[in-house]
Formats: structure tokens, C-alpha cells, sequence
């Protein structure tokens, strides 16, 4: 998927880059596959607002993907890669025999007419789903279970791919997009290939607008206001980031640079053995 690019004749095109959308071949989405989103512009039950930016935009429809993979043996046929507006990826529409359709995120190198499969005696071809402890080692793989039977929840944005290390006492070594090496049970299921619509990395936004159509709104800065409306306002010098003694916050004074969320003995840290920054997982 190219990115198109445009001469600056004005000042919005100067940096603006999108997706071309030559990978996409069905417009609209199938009827049967999605339902109404409700906006709720970052307000709560009560009509509080606990997300602030946010509001606006077009309208959008859930597409119902299915992460599952679960009719195990039945052959289904690639109809069309579509469009999907609340994520980065693209989706494939697939047939199965029996005429059921689903939406399943669209692998790089999927094409329509293609077939794919899934269960523990489907080949380890792009689009398929199987169990890790069949997926050949070194595979690039993608949509991967963190528990049996859940459901994919790893590695679904656009260009992403983990890569099978090993396997051991049950369970697969997997390096993760981030560097991250985790441990994963061999029940797990994950699809082979790469996440298709690699160049998304590529597109910037270009102009206000753009953010406005998928309903972000503007917000100022906090070291830009005066400190009766923010913890980092106020000041007779500027700095980039707070400046000196400051430390950055949110405006309840949440510390926003640096600041650890992950719990220290949180139960799933047994399963990662190296981080994101490539030190080793100390035992709890």
C-alpha cells in the first residue's frame, strides 16, 4: 500500500501523507458485520468528563471481527480487504462453506479468492490459524491468544509480527514487535504472516482537520496556562518540558514522564522473561 504524497501548493499539503487505498476492494461493509457506535465525547454515566479531547468527528461503525478462529477444518474463501476506520490494519472478509461470513484482520499477502483454515492440522501458510505448538519455529506470525480460547490479543496493528523463538515445558518463547520476549502457552492460537498494510507508519496527518474527523480535539498546554488551571502553569521563563525544578503532571498532578503504572508483583510478570528495553525480568 503506497502513501501519497502531494506538491506544497498549500500549506496543508506541505507534509500531508495518506494511504492511497489501492489494497482496499469492497467499499462498504457487510451489513450482517457491524454495528452503531455510540460516541460518548469522553463523558461518563453521570455526563462527566473523564476523557478530555475528545469529541466530534465522523460517524463510525463497529466492524465484528472475529478473533477466535474457532470453526476448526472448515475451509473459508477470501471475499474482499476492506476499509476498517477504528483500526490501523485492514480486515478480510471471509465466506465459509456454509455461507457464514466474518471479518478477520488482513495479513500482509492475503488476497481475495484466496483460501485459509484453521485448527491444529491447518498448514502454516499466511492466513492461517493454528495452535503454537504446531506453528513452525521462526515464523512470522500475528493475532496471538494470551489465554486459551479467549481470543486474539497480541500483535493486531498494522505491520506488526512476532516472531516463534522456541518451545519449552508447554510453553512458546515469543519475541514481541516491542523487543519484549514472552512466554505463551502452546494452546494459544496465532495467525501466520504479518499484519498487512505495512506503510501506515508513513501517513501523517498534515493539518488540524484530520485529527478533528476522527474526533480529537484540541488541547492546550499545560506549561501554556496559568497555575490556577494547571500544576505546571504559570512561570516568568519558558522551557520545553517544565523547565528546572518542575516535574511534568497531568492536571491532577499525576506525574506524566517516567512515572511506573505496572505493578511490581503483578502475576503475569512470570511469563515475560526479557523487557521492552531489553534488560532481563527480575524474579519478584
Amino acid at each position: 500500500m503506497p502513501v501519497k504524497t502531494f506538491r506544497p501548493l498549500t500549506p496543508s499539503t506541505r507534509y500531508i501523507a495518506y494511504a492511497d487505498f489501492s489494497d482496499i476492494t469492497k467499499s462498504k461493509p457487510e451489513k450482517s458485520l457491524v454495528e452503531i457506535r455510540k460516541r460518548t465525547g469522553g463523558r461518563n454515566v453521570y455526563g462527566r468528563a473523564t476523557a478530555r479531547g475528545i469529541g466530534g468527528g465522523h460517524k463510525q461503525k463497529i466492524r465484528l471481527i472475529d478473533f477466535k478462529r474457532n470453526r476448526h477444518g472448515v475451509e473459508a474463501t477470501v471475499l474482499a480487504i476492506e476499509y476498517d476506520p477504528r483500526r490501523s490494519a485492514r480486515i478480510a472478509l471471509l465466506e465459509y462453506k456454509d455461507g457464514e461470513k466474518t471479518y478477520i484482520i488482513a495479513p500482509g499477502g492475503l488476497l481475495v479468492g484466496a483460501k485459509v483454515l484453521s485448527g491444529p492440522s491447518a498448514p502454516p501458510e499466511v492466513g492461517n490459524s493454528l495452535p503454537l505448538r504446531t506453528v513452525p519455529v521462526g515464523l512470522p506470525i500475528h493475532n496471538i491468544e494470551l489465554i486459551p480460547g479467549r481470543g486474539a490479543q497480541m500483535v493486531r496493528t498494522a505491520g506488526g509480527e512476532a516472531t516463534l523463538m522456541s518451545r519449552d515445558e508447554g510453553y512458546a518463547q515469543i519475541r514481541l514487535p516491542s523487543g519484549e520476549i514472552r512466554r505463551v502457552s502452546e494452546d494459544c492460537y496465532a495467525t501466520i504472516g504479518q499484519v498487512g498494510n505495512t506503510e501506515h507508519e508513513n501517513v501523517v496527518l498534515g493539518k488540524a482537520g484530520r485529527s478533528r474527523h476522527r474526533g480529537i480535539r484540541p488541547i492546550s498546554r499545560g506549561v501554556a496556562r496559568n497555575p490556577v488551571d494547571h500544576p505546571n502553569g504559570g512561570g516568568a521563563g519558558k522551557s520545553k518540558s517544565g523547565g528546572g525544578w518542575q516535574q511534568l503532571t497531568s492536571p491532577w498532578g499525576l506525574l506524566a514522564k517516567g512515572y511506573r503504572t505496572r505493578h511490581k508483583k503483578k502475576q503475569s510478570n512470570r511469563f515475560i522473561l526479557v523487557r521492552r528495553d531489553g534488560r532481563p525480568m527480575t524474579k519478584a
